[in-house]
């Protein structure tokens, strides 16, 4: 986080790791707080609980942000409990060994590409696949507190370009009129697209995914 890029011949600064801790800090005090109402307004029809991790299988892609977040929280994970950062490394290791082959982006940088044929391709690409940072026994997440954003706000109904998703484990039981009643408009959308942005000037642009960021890409 420390390259800077030009924006129209004029030099773009860095950010900072202080300042991406900050402003990613403020970030996710505003996306828990919007969950913490979210779960209280969904109440028993929000079916999510610890061990759960039928979200946590099969890959899916992620904003330079994500990859930020989750590469600090791996380290600080080093620093307290190098066995348990070394076996997520390993798992994501396994992860790409089995998918490299299928993977539609770039395998040298991680990065996927953003035409419309990969990104069919995408839809497909390694379903069964384990996060890495999910614990294999325990079923918990290894990252919790680095997770990306999708992971934050799955669960509770949100709202996006193709209507009001909800968790399929999530609200059963509930009718349309009862999903629609406990939405719970997302906040912090703009100021994650900021961050991101100013990351992408200064690291470089494009989706990954967890394993390749978990691996340093």
């Amino acid at each position: 986080m420390n390259t800077s890029r030009t924006k129209r011949g004029k030099p773009v600064p860095p950010i900072t790791e202080a300042e991406f801790r900050a402003r990613d800090g403020e970030l996710l005090r505003i996306v828990d707080n919007w969950l913490q109402r979210a779960t209280e307004r969904a109440g028993a029809h929000l079916a999510c609980h610890i061990g759960c991790a039928q979200c946590c299988i099969g890959s899916f892609a992620i904003s330079r942000l994500d990859a930020a977040r989750l590469q600090q929280g791996l380290s600080e994970l080093a620093e307290r409990d190098m066995e348990r950062a070394q076996r997520i490394l390993q798992r994501a290791a396994e992860s790409l060994e089995r998918t490299a082959e299928f993977f539609p982006g770039n395998v040298e940088t991680g990065i996927l590409d953003d035409s419309t044929e990969a990104e069919e391709i995408f839809e497909s690409f390694a379903n069964d696949e384990p996060c890495p940072v999910l614990d294999p026994e325990t079923k918990t997440c290894d990252m919790y507190a680095h997770r990306p954003m999708t992971c934050r706000i799955f669960g509770p109904p949100v709202r996006s370009e193709g209507g009001l998703g909800v968790c399929e484990l999530c609200f059963t039981k509930a009718s349309p009129e009862e999903i629609a009643a406990a939405e719970v408009p997302l906040e912090g959308e703009a100021a994650e697209s900021a961050l991101n942005q100013d990351l992408e000037r200064a690291t470089g642009g494009g989706q990954t995914i967890v394993a390749f960021a978990l691996l340093g890409a």
